[in-house]
C-alpha cells in the first residue's frame, strides 16, 4: 500500500521531468565555482532539493486548476511527455489532494529557501522564492490563469532558467555578475521550448478552454518558427557568451548536442500537426536541455580546473 502510495505521487508531481529544475542548480552552482572558486556542498544540496520541491508544488497546482478549466479532461492527444499527469483523470488522486499537496511542497521548499536567505547576504533568495511561488501557483488559478493569458513559456524559462541560476550562483558566491544572466538564457530558452513543443498535441484542448499560449495564439504552422527561434538562440548566445570571453571556452561542449537540436527542428517542421510522429521531438528537447545543462556545468569545472 506505501508503495502504490508512493508511486502514484511521484507519478502526480512528475517527477521524472525534475531534470528541468535540477539543470539550473547545476549549472549556477558549477558557474559560481568557476568564477568565484566559492562552493558549499551543503547549500548546494539544500538548493537542489529546494527548487524541485517548488517544481512540485506547480505541477500539483497546474494539474487542479487545469482539471477545474475542463482543460485536462477534453484532452484526448496525450503523449508521455504532455497531457498532464492524469491522476486526477484516472481517478488515482482526488482532486481536493492535489491542491494539498502542492501547498505541502510549496511550504517544505519555502522552508529549506528561508534558511538558505537567513545564510546569504540580503534578501534576494527571499524575493525569488515569493516570485517563483506566486508565478508557478497562478499560473493556471482561476481567475489568474498565467498560462492561458501566453506568459507561460515567458515565466517557464525565467522561473526555471534566469531566476533560478542567479539563485544558485548567488547562494554559492555570496554575489552576482552579468555571466550569470548570459549562462542563464540558454537554459531558460530550452525549458521554454520543452513547454513550448508540448503544446502542439494539447493544441486542440487547450484552444477549446481559451488556453492562449503562443501555438494557440499563432497556429501550429506558424508556431513552428517559435521553436526554431528558441533553439537556435539557445546556440547563439553559447557561442557569444564564448567569443566575448564571457565564459569559459569548454562551455562550446554543449556544442556536441547539435545533431540532437536538428533532429528535433526536422521531426517537428513534418510533423507538426500530428501526435504521435511529434513524440520523437518532444523527446529530443528534453534531451537537449538535459545535456546542454550538463555539458556547460562540466564545462564549467574543468575551466576552473584547467
Amino acid at each position: 500500500m506505501v508503495k502504490d502510495f508512493i508511486k502514484k505521487w511521484i507519478v502526480a508531481i512528475r517527477a521524472p521531468f525534475f531534470t528541468a529544475s535540477a539543470i539550473p542548480v547545476l549549472v549556477g552552482t558549477a558557474l559560481a565555482w568557476n568564477l568565484t572558486g566559492k562552493f558549499s556542498f551543503y547549500k548546494f544540496i539544500l538548493t537542489f532539493v529546494g527548487v524541485p520541491l517548488f517544481n512540485a508544488g506547480t505541477n500539483l497546482a497546474n494539474d487542479y486548476y487545469d482539471h477545474r478549466t475542463g482543460n485536462d479532461e477534453i484532452n484526448t492527444n496525450l503523449t508521455p511527455f504532455s497531457g498532464g499527469s492524469r491522476v486526477i483523470q484516472n481517478g488515482l488522486v482526488p482532486p481536493k489532494h492535489m491542491l494539498i499537496g502542492s501547498f505541502l511542497f510549496f511550504g517544505l521548499g519555502s522552508i529549506i529557501g528561508f534558511y538558505l536567505n537567513a545564510v546569504t547576504p540580503g534578501n534576494l533568495i527571499l524575493f525569488l522564492g515569493i516570485f517563483g511561488f506566486l508565478s508557478g501557483f497562478l499560473y493556471t488559478f482561476t481567475p489568474i490563469l498565467i498560462g492561458y493569458r501566453g506568459w507561460g513559456e515567458f515565466l517557464v524559462g525565467l522561473n526555471l532558467g534566469t531566476l533560478a541560476i542567479i539563485g544558485a550562483y548567488y547562494v554559492q558566491a555570496h554575489t552576482l555578475s552579468w555571466a550569470v544572466f548570459w549562462v542563464s538564457l540558454p537554459i531558460g530558452f530550452l525549458v521554454a521550448a520543452i513547454l513550448y513543443i508540448n503544446q502542439f498535441p494539447d493544441y486542440e484542448a487547450d484552444k477549446a478552454v481559451n488556453k492562449r499560449h503562443w501555438v494557440v495564439r499563432l497556429g501550429k504552422k506558424n508556431a513552428v518558427y517559435g521553436y526554431y527561434f528558441l533553439i537556435s538562440a539557445t546556440y547563439l548566445v553559447i557561442a557569444g557568451s564564448v567569443i566575448f570571453k564571457v565564459v569559459t571556452p569548454f562551455a562550446l561542449a554543449s556544442f556536441s548536442t547539435l545533431p540532437l537540436a536538428v533532429g528535433a527542428i526536422k521531426i517537428l517542421k513534418l510533423n507538426y500537426d500530428k501526435i504521435a510522429e511529434l513524440i520523437p521531438a518532444q523527446a529530443k528537447t528534453v534531451q537537449m536541455h538535459l545535456l546542454v545543462g550538463l555539458l556547460l556545468s562540466l564545462g564549467f569545472v574543468v575551466g576552473r580546473i584547467v
